[in-house]
């Protein structure tokens, strides 16, 4: 390997430590051991934080905003929490690329000050403290988007979402990790490494946006920022016992958020929200982004002010069991069973979803994903030298062996058209609103498996808007054995096989959270996160009061 590559690498590392706030950094001999897998508990069990410094790290970011509207936080203590508990969870998990403790408190003081003065709070995010995914561009920092050749890379403003964002009172913290490509289910780059996941430091966080995902799952931030192309806000979410919301194409900012692929449109990827602890805050985010109308900046978005939507029991919820493709593991199917019983319970008119074509539609969006045959992300790793990375290599072979011609490419996205609204379609004829799916085969992936992305993806090709949330059960060592049925079970095809093979038994995930996922029609996104509400609250709130 060439020591070029290496020491260019080096230089995104060395951001990454001289960054790191010391005063908080735990000494190893009071750290738990490498072999311990669930971390979650450390930050209580250690004693490093206060009584209050827990308290308010275990809160929502509406009720932190709430606290500092009555002045009974600052939302430099706000900060401070959060910071010295991402300097802990880093320690552990590997999740963060950059801190900006310094700013982030004088930013705190300067809410404070104005809150002192004026008894107001600057917006709806005031003092909130929010992790966000390293490719989305920081004033006069670099932003290397998981690739060695653009260490060096410094942009002279912040992305159009963090200003918005800024001016509703919002403080950013933390940069997190991302895998090299930006394209795996996991988080592993040639610069800052691989993060972990917080339950199961065998298991990946998920990915793209892994570090947000670990980010959540210890709670090193109420809110984050991921992106998503095929599952990267939702499966780190889902892998990490967290919450994150994939909206529509075309209604969050993108402007200034760096990809190899720029300019790309065949799938358009998108951004959006993560939360620590609830839904509700995954609504505050979108509120304070949209009521800002960003389409008078970035006028290709859609110009749809978020919306009002009571939340409603009124309404039909189809099941998907199963894609049709890749049969899910015990546990994943143990939660739907739980979702189905309690959401008929609750007087929920649930249904069976009969999946639709779905292997058609991975076979159009992964040829879209890379038009042009991997061709610019492999000019930007050639660039440097560094070396693909497996899951990197995984994903560019779903593309072509060459690129597509313009006629191919103006064919699939013709298919591309007709399979969205024949999808859309059978959900009104069927009279299904929302249908409750897995996010992945499996409840997360051990470390470098993440290879089946078709239960997410499904929803980036159809555009629907879909929202993540934990279910409330783990992985269980007596429930979720494989019974006779499951080891008679013959695989569809070789993939099928090869998923399902992966779940050897519970042991392998021990300790991992259960997420699911529930789409709604497509620019339906305030009543696909009101849905999400009302579904979580009734299969799994009661059960996720502690961390």
């Amino acid at each position: 390997m060439s020591l070029d590559w290496e020491s260019q690498a080096q230089k995104g590392r060395d951001i990454l430590t001289n960054s790191i706030p010391k005063q908080w950094l735990v000494p190893a001999d009071r750290l738990p051991p490498a072999s311990q897998k669930s971390v979650v508990d450390f930050p209580r069990e250690s004693g490093l934080l206060s009584t209050r410094e827990l308290q308010i790290t275990d809160m929502t970011a509406t009720a932190l905003v709430a606290e500092m509207g009555k002045g009974a936080l600052t939302a430099e203590e706000v900060v401070t929490a959060f910071l010295k508990r991402a300097v802990i969870g880093h320690q552990l998990l590997n999740f963060a690329t950059e801190f900006l403790a310094e700013e982030a408190i004088s930013r705190a003081k300067e809410l404070d000050e104005y809150y002192r003065r004026t008894g107001r709070l600057v917006g709806p995010l005031h003092g909130v403290p929010i992790s966000v995914k390293e490719h989305l561009s920081m004033k006069n920092r670099t932003c290397n988007t998981g690739y060695v050749a653009w260490t060096d890379k410094v942009y002279t403003e912040d992305a159009l979402l963090l200003q918005l964002l800024s001016k509703a009172g919002a403080v950013f913290h933390v940069r997190t990790n991302q895998p090299q490509s930006l394209m795996h289910l996991c988080c592993s780059n040639n610069i800052t490494g691989t993060t972990v996941n917080p339950h199961n430091r065998t298991l990946t966080p998920g990915g793209s946006s892994g570090g947000e995902g670990a980010s959540m799952g210890f709670r090193c931030a109420p809110l984050g920022i991921g992106t998503d192309i095929g599952g990267s806000i939702r499966c780190p979410a889902a892998f990490c016992g967290a919450y994150g919301f994939r909206p529509s194409s075309l209604r969050n900012p993108a402007t200034g958020i760096k990809v190899a692929s720029s300019g790309q449109e065949n799938i358009r990827g998108v951004v959006g929200p993560m939360s620590s602890r609830s839904i509700e805050d995954l609504e505050l985010f979108q509120r304070a982004v949209l009521d800002q109308e960003p389409w008078d900046v970035e006028t290709s978005l859609m110009p749809l002010p978020w919306k009002n939507v009571a939340p409603t029991r009124n309404m039909t919820v189809a099941i998907m069991w199963d894609d049709g493709c890749v049969r899910p593991h015990p546990p994943i199917t143990r939660a739907l069973r739980f979702a189905r019983d309690r959401l008929v319970a609750a007087g929920i008119k649930v249904v069976d979803w009969e999946p639709y074509k779905h292997q058609h539609g991975w076979e159009v969006i992964s040829a879209l994903y890379y038009p042009d045959a991997g061709e610019k992300q492999r000019e930007l790793l050639a660039q440097s030298g560094e070396p693909a990375r497996p899951l990197t290599e995984w994903a560019l072979s779903y593309s072509k062996s060459k690129p597509l011609t313009q006629a191919e490419t103006w064919n699939l996205q013709e298919q591309r058209e007709i399979y969205r609204d024949e999808y859309c379609g059978i959900m009104k004829s069927r009279g299904v609103d929302f249908i409750l799916s897995p996010n992945y085969p499996g409840v997360a992936a051990v470390m470098g498996e993440s290879q089946y992305w078709n239960y997410t993806a499904i929803w980036n090709i159809v555009d629907l808007p879909s929202a993540t949330f934990p279910s409330g059960l783990t992985v269980d060592s007596k429930l979720d054995v494989l019974t006779e049925n499951d080891r008679r079970y013959i695989p569809r095809d070789d993939v099928d096989e090869r998923e399902w093979r992966k779940y050897q038994g519970p042991e392998r995930y021990e300790g991992a959270p259960i997420g699911l996922q529930i789409a709604g029609r497509r620019f339906k996104d305030e009543e696909t996160l009101a849905a999400a509400k009302v579904v979580e609250e009734i299969v799994g709130g009661q059960l996720n009061s502690k961390l």
